[in-house]
């Protein structure tokens, strides 16, 4: 859900930005939940080898069954610096789209 809701409320910018979705799954996988979806415009990324994504950005979920990175959202200015940043406190709740986009457009 997340993906696709960035993916349709980016759309007017999405020419001026790069964005991506990072998840444990592998790309093939990705990829097929893209093309069913019809997500054209957020790249995938996945972490599933060694998960330096999760480990570097603290999101990385360990001591489960499988590992899990937690929802979190994070907005790059065009130095590389971090200018928003949300921790989801509990995966299955979904992070404030609105401060995250209003980050991402004070950006531009």
């Amino acid at each position: 859900m997340q993906t696709k809701k960035f993916e349709s409320e980016l759309a007017d910018v999405n020419d001026k930005v790069s964005t991506y979705t990072v998840s444990l799954d592998l790309p093939f996988a990705q990829k097929r939940f893209c093309g069913a979806e019809g997500i054209s415009h957020m790249q995938t990324l996945s972490d599933c080898h060694n998960h330096s994504f999760g480990k570097n950005y603290g999101v990385l979920l360990e001591g489960l069954p499988l590992p899990l990175l937690t929802r979190a959202v994070f907005v790059v200015d065009a130095q590389g610096k971090v200018v928003h940043a949300e921790y989801v406190p509990e995966v299955t709740n979904h992070p404030n789209y609105d401060a995250a986009i209003a980050a991402l457009k004070k950006c531009l």
